[in-house]
């Protein structure tokens, strides 16, 4: 499920190992997050200049064109359930945008690979809510989805590589970028040293981005913080504080930026749902973070089920890709195929410690300080679809004795409107006094009206598939 990096280098390899397979994925198009495209009607002559690593992509997309993958576009995955024999899975979906058209869908298999990306944290301020604000990573997806920005003049903030990234595509596309807010350091990685010497492409994409800002004249702070934004009807300017060692905001270092944007992102989140509803174990990553554990094949803890990329800890595109093969070649040899030239697979599982090694230094690197709730007034909003304050979550905690997310939820409402606390959760969480939220095991893990529930027959529309 997915069709990323790491789903469409599982399915394709798959395909070619013999097994018959079914690619769902919410979008109409593949590539996911990473390698989003503008639609058809905008006739982009060159999309590829808005990504890195374009050929790999495209390497995937031939390799699926000429497979007999079933590619399942529109459909939703609201659950996924093992079969009464134990041996099959059912995966059940909804089609259509937003699974709008409420066409429920089960397909039958006898592996599953999840492979369903990450989602942005996002760690709240005053002033987050104003029209004008928007990810880092959704700043770069309306730049290679609708070929549009998110204003003329973008401040760039949060923490994590992905800053770099966005920073650069925004100035090339032909934004204005004032500035680069980092909350963490560079600094970090330098303890680290074997993850480094080890990839040292990852080096040569930071000087890429580098280089790129340098010609664009936008400065980049370090141990800095966007604390508020300012307007009325949307952004006009945002203030800049210096952050300590604990990311507390060091008083008098507060300056105004002008702009009429702002991307910002405190890392990606592991997009683990379906899993976790499933009773996969998880793990906390060095940000504080849940990841799903994997074994040496990535298999989860539940037999039977499996999974690449992102769920497994947030590495990027190579990353995903190898986790992908590699989960594909363990399903084969589960399902009694040949899983291909043992060499292959040794390769594969060397990549991946590499490349898992870096993405751990760099998740410990940009791990959010316990000192940012500091920049939350109590009349900030942080529950943004239930409208819930800061001030509400500590009355929650501290006058009626909540000591997780859970429990403010259910004290407060924060958490439980459309976003189901993906935006919030970690804010929430961090006010109660954790840090990411636990894992939850939920029945659905998208939205289901009611009339698909009750709809829900054995005659539903059904695919088959090996994996």
């Amino acid at each position: 499920m997915g069709a990323g990096p790491a789903g469409l280098a599982g399915a394709v390899t798959a395909s070619e190992l013999g097994l018959r397979v079914a690619l769902l994925d919410l979008s109409d198009r593949i590539g996911g997050q990473f390698y989003r495209q503008p639609a058809p009607a905008l006739r982009a002559a060159h999309p590829e200049r808005l990504h890195h690593d374009w050929k790999a992509f495209a390497d995937l997309r031939g390799r699926l064109e000429a497979s007999e993958v079933a590619h399942l576009a529109g459909h939703h995955v609201w659950t996924v359930e093992r079969g009464g024999d134990g041996a099959e899975w059912a995966v059940h979906a909804l089609t259509g945008a937003d699974g709008g058209e409420g066409r429920p869908v089960r397909v039958r298999a006898r592996a599953v690979l999840l492979a369903t990306g990450a989602y942005e944290r996002q760690l709240p301020f005053p002033g987050w809510t104003l029209p004008g604000v928007v990810g880092a990573g959704g700043a770069q997806a309306m730049l290679k989805g609708g070929l549009v920005l998110p204003g003329k003049r973008v401040v760039v903030a949060g923490s994590g590589p992905l800053l770099l990234a966005a920073a650069s595509s925004l100035a090339e596309a032909g934004a204005e970028v004032p500035a680069v807010i980092e909350a963490s350091g560079y600094l970090g990685y330098a303890h680290h040293p074997r993850a480094l010497a080890a990839n040292p492409h990852k080096l040569a994409e930071a000087v890429t981005h580098g280089s790129v800002l340098l010609r664009h004249r936008v400065a980049l702070h370090t141990r800095s913080a966007v604390t508020e934004v300012h307007g009325a009807e949307r952004v006009e300017a945002v203030t800049v504080a210096r952050l300590d060692g604990q990311w507390r905001p060091v008083p008098g270092t507060g300056r105004r930026i002008a702009c009429d944007a702002l991307a910002v992102g405190h890392g990606l989140v592991p997009g683990i749902e379906l899993a976790t509803t499933l009773g996969c174990a998880t793990r906390r990553t060095p940000d504080g973070a849940l990841a799903l554990v994997l074994d040496a094949r990535q298999e989860t803890s539940v037999r039977g089920l499996w999974a690449a990329g992102e769920p497994g800890g947030i590495g990027g595109a190579q990353l995903a890709c190898t986790e992908g093969e590699l989960a594909a070649r363990a399903i084969a040899a589960r399902l009694g195929r040949k899983p291909g030239p043992g060499g292959r697979v040794r390769q594969l599982k060397s990549r991946r410690t590499r490349l898992r090694t870096f993405a751990e230094a760099m998740a410990a690197t940009h791990a959010p300080g316990p000192g940012w709730t500091d920049w939350l007034p109590d009349d900030t909003e942080v529950c943004r679809c239930e409208e819930v304050t800061a001030g509400r979550i500590r009355e929650a905690v501290q006058d009626y004795g909540a000591r997780d997310a859970r429990t403010v939820k259910l004290l407060t409402r924060a958490g439980m409107g459309w976003c189901q606390g993906r935006t919030c959760g970690t804010a929430v969480s961090c006010l109660a006094g954790g840090a990411e939220p636990p894992a939850e095991r939920r029945p659905f893990a998208t939205p289901v009206p009611l009339g698909v529930l009750a709809a829900m027959a054995p005659d539903a529309d059904q695919e088959g598939a090996d994996g």
